[in-house]
């Protein structure tokens, strides 16, 4: 049985070992972006090669137009300088238009290892466009002639959004050809336009979405493609890993003019990082959440920021984005919604659980009240939640988990006696997801043992099968929520929070909870079993052969149940005569 009791050093990440490192600005010498994105820079590497296996690289990344232009730069840096000149030279007169061998790199349709990036592109952006002046064309260059030799970086999504446009750069790739054509179908050029010789290597970045989707559309090319990730994070296994992302935070407050973190804002920036990522080891490398940490910080510092004016920008965005949270507390403190954290309660556990509204861009911690109430029945054990058709598939499989686990324990002869019925009370939307399947079992263990739990202590975490605890997600947020509950109706001592052990390394709770934590007025407990929750919410051992503990006890009531269910199984002439004969 494993139960530990946390100190406040625990419930955030560890920053004192990296932030000891000397303060340096950025080395230019050194290629950060190519360390961050190894495997990334390696496919460029596989597709710029003369024998590659194909000319078309798909990258996993977001669809925002700083992720072309980095994969861009990267691209830019390993394509070599002396590369031949690709494309032509036309010669324009009235009647004709003609295509000479490429003669300068100035030329329109010159072109030797370019890199050019694009985010939402229309056609004429492209493959250019023909303009006339009386009869004299005017040829005017696309993105695709300015990379003639080199690499197109565009976006998946505006292919997707327009077939047409991917179809006629397929059939040109395909065909090492660029052709003219003209915008309406039913009115050709009236000049013949010679084709210009075209070799390009194109990378197309976008979400998984939108991959699965070009996937299912062009099956061989997705295939035969070389594939790569724009990765989001990055592991701090050791400080130079702390190095290389401070590198590459102030790589971009540099490249984009913003305030540059001073050495006691590094804390508290990797505490938010490790918010945001969800791991202790584990700090965000994607541009825009960088970089929208130093946009929001700029309006309160100059050239650099301290770690308090951070936090002040913390602390703003969060009562800024705080209306629906704060109002939602509103109900609890008003007993609109019933939420009790002290005393005791039989069959009743807190759990918690995460909100997330769409178009609200902060999800927040909210406690949720399970109830359970047993009584003589055929063994069902009824979630009310599906039965209301108000329960996802994932909850009703942490449910048939939890009491597979509970008639394992009880290793019965026969039926259980007993019925149970389950339910999120006071919950009016669907109810998905297996994180409170060890606070339900608590809670069915409650009622059918009789045994009131502590009402103070809050449970999250699923279980499996033996009984084991399991990491769930939005961990932080759903301790805050339920701790910003208990203090506004003054912290007692009592109170605290049940996590799995496995969720300890996802901890990065906020200032007031680590000072409540440390003066003793909350605590948060990490479990291996279930076994170890029903202990602390109930202050009797599970299985204990020196006293009688929870599996006693609902054996016990089984037991006596049976007992009355056989001294009641016959009909009563025949119960009166037994009793006059014991008479």
């Amino acid at each position: 049985m494993t139960i530990n009791q946390l100190s406040w050093r625990m419930l955030v990440p560890d920053t004192q070992p990296y932030l000891q490192q000397p303060d340096r600005p950025a080395s230019s010498d050194v290629h950060i972006f190519s360390q961050l994105q190894a495997r990334l820079c390696y496919g460029l590497t596989q597709l710029l090669h003369p024998s590659a296996p194909a000319n078309i690289m798909l990258v996993k990344s977001p669809e925002l137009p700083e992720y072309p232009a980095r994969i861009g730069a990267a691209a830019r840096e390993m394509i070599p300088g002396d590369l031949p000149l690709c494309g032509g030279h036309y010669q324009t007169d009235t009647d004709n238009v003609s295509l000479m061998p490429p003669v300068s790199p100035d030329d329109d349709f010159t072109a030797a290892g370019a890199v050019v990036t694009g985010d939402w592109i229309e056609s004429e952006q492209l493959f250019g466009c023909v303009r006339w002046h009386g009869n004299r064309p005017q040829l005017q260059p696309g993105l695709l002639h300015q990379a003639n030799g080199g690499v197109l970086v565009l976006s998946l999504r505006s292919l997707l959004a327009q077939p047409l446009l991917w179809l006629r750069l397929k059939q040109m790739m395909t065909r090492g050809q660029f052709e003219w054509f003209s915008p309406d179908e039913r009115r050709p050029f009236p000049v013949e336009i010679p084709s210009l010789p075209l070799q390009v290597k194109l990378i197309l970045c976008g979400e998984r979405d939108a991959l699965a989707e070009f996937q299912e559309m062009e099956p061989e090319i997705a295939e035969l493609a070389i594939y790569s990730e724009f990765e989001d994070n990055l592991q701090i296994v050791e400080p130079q890993s702390f190095t290389l992302w401070r590198d590459w935070v102030l790589e971009l407050a540099t490249l984009h003019q913003l305030p540059q973190p001073q050495a006691d804002a590094w804390a508290p920036l990797v505490r938010e990082g490790v918010r945001y990522t969800g791991d202790q080891l584990t700090l965000p490398i994607e541009p825009e959440w960088i970089l929208r940490q130093l946009r929001e910080v700029a309006p309160l510092s100059q050239e650099s920021f301290s770690g308090e004016q951070f936090r002040q920008m913390l602390e703003q965005r969060e009562w800024r984005e705080g209306f629906l949270s704060e109002r939602m507390q509103d109900e609890i403190l008003l007993e609109q919604i019933l939420i009790e954290t002290e005393g005791v309660r039989t069959g009743q556990v807190n759990a918690l659980s995460v909100i997330e509204f769409p178009g609200h861009p902060r999800a927040f911690g909210e406690p949720s009240r399970i109830t359970c109430v047993a009584h003589i029945g055929d063994g069902e054990f009824t979630d009310i939640e599906r039965k209301a058709e108000l329960g996802g598939n994932i909850h009703a499989k942490g449910m048939m988990i939890m009491q597979a686990f509970l008639m394992a324990e009880l290793d019965l002869e026969q039926q259980i006696p007993f019925s149970a019925s389950l339910t999120f009370e006071q919950s009016y939307s669907e109810v998905d997801g297996d994180s409170a399947s060890m606070a339900e079992l608590c809670a069915l263990v409650s009622a059918l043992s009789g045994v009131p739990l502590r009402q103070g202590i809050a449970i999250t975490g699923s279980v499996d099968q033996f009984g084991r605890s399991q990491p769930v997600g939005g961990l932080n947020e759903k301790i805050e929520g339920f701790f910003t509950i208990c203090q506004q109706r003054e912290l007692t001592g009592q109170q605290g929070v049940i996590i799995p052990v496995a969720n300890v390394r996802h901890l990065a709770l906020h200032q007031e909870v680590l000072d409540a934590v440390e003066a003793g007025q909350f605590s948060i407990w990490a479990v291996d079993d279930a076994r170890d929750a029903l202990m602390l919410l109930s202050g009797l051992p599970w299985d204990d052969e020196q006293r009688p503990g929870l599996l006693q006890m609902i054996q016990g009531r089984i037991a006596q149940a049976t007992q009355q269910e056989a001294r009641h199984r016959y009909p009563w002439p025949l119960r009166w005569l037994n009793w006059f004969n014991h008479n």
